[in-house]
């Protein structure tokens, strides 16, 4: 998993409330479990204008040019400012990983739901949460700037505008220090290699016929 200590990116807008897991990634591109490739799918019902089908080439399909992950300004955005609720619904775990194959590194919303929200941060993503008023303050800055950036300090927990504001925000400690040093729960056990080791050779010396019977 990728480290998370700073990032710095434009920012991107799904000023919609309740943005399900099947908006996010449709059901028809589940079949896949490599974690890369479903970029060019995510919010596929929004950005297309025909029904998306998996191995499909994606560069020749109509694209809703009223879905603004479609306009130029947002091209290359990595932060992703959403509303109340987003990722609800199902709990497949696509949907990090297609906001994340697409290139969004952090989400900022007032609310997630539970299982999307610990699926991000298996995933190497940042979700973020703040106050309704200041995701409101923030679609507002957007909109009206074109090129709106921030940059985001996980170590410090804060989020800088433009003008050299700092934004402060929570995140459980655990979950913070994965992040900064790219451990998903296999990461962790790994961490413990050697001890693992050991305690499976004293348990083969301990009891043999339990693996003579594997053998």
């Amino acid at each position: 998993m990728k480290k998370f200590t700073t990032h710095s990116g434009l920012v991107a807008p799904m000023d919609r409330a309740n943005v399900d897991t099947d908006m996010i990634i449709p059901k028809q591109f589940l079949k896949s479990i490599k974690r890369s490739g479903f970029g060019v799918n995510l919010f596929d019902e929004l950005r297309y204008e025909d029904e998306g089908l998996p191995d499909q080439d994606n560069s020749q399909r109509p694209l809703n040019m009223d879905f603004p992950l479609n306009w130029p300004r947002y091209e290359g955005a990595s932060i992703l400012l959403a509303r109340d609720n987003f990722g609800c619904g199902s709990s497949r775990e696509h949907a990090p990983w297609a906001l994340e194959d697409y290139g969004f590194r952090v989400v900022i919303a007032p609310s997630y739901a539970d299982i999307f929200f610990n699926n991000c941060f298996k995933n190497g993503m940042l979700p973020i949460i703040l106050n309704e008023e200041i995701v409101n303050d923030l679609f507002v800055e957007m909109n009206e700037q074109e090129g709106f950036s921030l940059t985001v300090d996980l170590a410090a927990q804060t989020i800088a505008r433009a003008n050299g504001e700092s934004i402060y925000f929570e995140v459980e400690a655990f979950r913070k220090k994965c992040l900064l040093d790219g451990l998903d729960e296999i990461g962790l056990t790994l961490q413990h290699v050697d001890a693992i080791k050991g305690f499976e050779q004293n348990w083969k010396q301990s009891c043999p016929w339990l693996f003579d019977a594997l053998s």
